[in-house]
């Protein structure tokens, strides 16, 4: 799935508070990676998920599944423009699921994230780069002491959300939250629209109101709402 322009910048700068609303009032109730942290203060992310999946170790395994290339290098590699590594770790913390070599080589492949509900290596280093980051927890142990890479592009559990490659995620300071594919376009206009309803009301608060008929707004109240749209920006504010 390619983001069109419009939708990634509007997404950009709409919270994942906003976009998780926006989900809930069409059904889609569990799109929020919990316990997941951002690697950086201030990063923001817009892109499309693409998946890999670990599964427990198994010794007896280890040679047929790390054999040539293993998943793991097979996902990083085959990222690109405005992509998103989600990693399925079963939220286990106790080990690394990437570190800075293979972050920086998604980055440079053009990826603006990586998402692992498991442990980061080499989390300093990680965080110095441009890259978007967001984890469960810090492990100095590689994927080996918990793990096996064993799919990619597939749909997986992350954070207890399931996650199709070609969804889209979007990351701020709380979290990380995943939008399905066929409602990103609608999700993106309607959330831009409910962050100048809520800047408007956070105006009205600040100033001494009630948040009777403000908080969520009163039918009463859209007149002044748009009023104050056009004299920011003359109008161009509404998304619609």
């Amino acid at each position: 799935m390619a983001l069109d322009e419009r939708t990634r910048l509007l997404l950009a700068t709409t919270a994942t508070a906003t976009v998780t609303g926006e989900l809930q009032r069409r059904g889609i109730r569990n799109a929020f990676l919990g316990g997941l942290a951002p690697l950086r203060a201030g990063q923001r992310m817009v892109g499309v998920a693409r998946t890999l999946r670990f599964v427990p170790m198994r010794e007896d395994k280890v040679e047929e599944l790390q054999r040539g290339v293993n998943a793991q290098r097979r996902a990083v590699e085959s990222l690109g423009d405005g992509d998103v590594l989600v990693i399925e770790a079963r939220g286990e913390s106790l080990a690394g699921t990437i570190g800075d070599v293979l972050t920086m080589r998604a980055e440079r492949l053009g990826a603006v994230g990586v998402v692992t509900d498991g442990g980061v290596r080499d989390a300093a280093a990680v965080a110095r780069l441009g890259i978007a980051v967001y984890h469960r927890a810090r492990h100095g142990a590689t994927f080996a002491r918990e793990h096996l890479p064993l799919d990619v592009d597939v749909p997986i559990a992350c954070a207890g959300v399931l996650v199709y490659p070609g969804d889209v995620v979007v990351g701020d300071d709380d979290g990380a939250v995943v939008i399905p594919a066929a409602l990103v376009e609608e999700v993106a206009v309607a959330a831009a629209e409910q962050e100048l309803r809520d800047t408007w009301a956070f105006e009205r608060v600040a100033d001494g109101e009630s948040v009777t008929g403000v908080f969520p707004m009163s039918p009463d109240r859209l007149e002044e709402f748009e009023a104050w749209c056009a004299q920011r920006t003359g109008g161009d504010d509404l998304p619609r």
